[in-house]
């Protein structure tokens, strides 16, 4: 009963989606500045660090929030014959639950990939170094885009644009590694910011300690890829040890047995 409710709900929402009586996708928009306050602060970075820049992140939350609000309904549906506040509080629950679980995913699939995308900005900066050596911050940031990783290309032209806009404060600088929060980022950006600034005699002190923080960045990278390696060399191990231990024993047991039967 309760599943065949649900086809019938899920039907009644396509129908009145696909003759536009109800238009959940202009719902969305049409309140996004409402609904832009559920949005999580590192939710863009996230989009980017998965999809790269061929997705829309805004788009992304325009389908967690059209989602949620389909499971909402569907089980208000599913309550219809029974609806209480504490069944329309349970489907709210649930499509909040929905609109998380998107979110969730994301947040899994950097912390599995966490040092192969921290590492992407070092990777970057060392490249950066080079170009800083023959042409002033700016003008080596606009000529790095083309070879810079793809989940970074965006956020350095929003930062070249606000440099060249006569923006000679930090900010272009600690947006983008507000945008971008991987490992030391804001370190990184403050370092760069403060090359920017230097005098042509400076330069070569700032430019030797930025290489050197970039150097220990990607050491540190380098342990956490030995580090994840050797853990999973041992927790392969381990398995292995365990599964011929069990069996052996089985063996053993079977072996004894089969003695006693005789």
């Amino acid at each position: 009963m309760y599943f065949e409710i649900l086809v019938l709900g899920a039907l009644i929402i396509f129908a009145l989606n696909y003759s536009k009586i109800i238009d959940i996708n202009k719902m969305v928009d049409d309140n996004k500045q409402y609904f832009i306050k559920l949005k999580e602060s590192d939710f863009d970075f996230l989009v980017k660090a998965k999809y790269g820049d061929g997705v829309d992140p805004d788009y992304v939350f325009g389908k967690r929030i059209r989602n949620m609000f389909i499971v909402i309904i569907l089980l208000l549906f599913l309550f219809i014959t029974n609806l209480s506040y504490v069944n329309v509080l349970f489907a709210l629950l649930a499509g909040f639950g929905i609109f998380k679980l998107d979110y969730l995913n994301l947040k899994n699939y950097y912390k599995k990939h966490l040092h192969t995308i921290d590492s992407m900005l070092p990777h970057y900066l060392k490249g950066l170094e080079i170009l800083i050596q023959h042409y002033t911050v700016p003008v080596a940031i606009g000529k790095s885009i083309d070879d810079a990783p793809e989940i970074f290309k965006e956020g350095l032209h929003t930062l070249i644009n606000e440099i060249n806009a006569g923006n000679s404060t930090i900010n272009p600088y600690m947006d983008f590694a507000k945008t971008y929060p991987v490992r030391d980022s804001m370190r990184m950006m403050r370092l760069l910011y403060r090359l920017s600034l230097g005098r042509q005699e400076r330069k070569q002190e700032q430019l030797i300690t930025f290489s050197r923080t970039i150097s220990s960045l990607q050491q540190k990278a380098r342990e956490t890829r030995y580090k994840e390696r050797l853990e999973k060399m041992e927790s392969k191990t381990m398995s292995m040890l365990v599964t011929t231990g069990v069996g052996v024993m089985v063996l053993l047991i079977i072996s004894v047995l089969m003695m006693m039967n005789l």
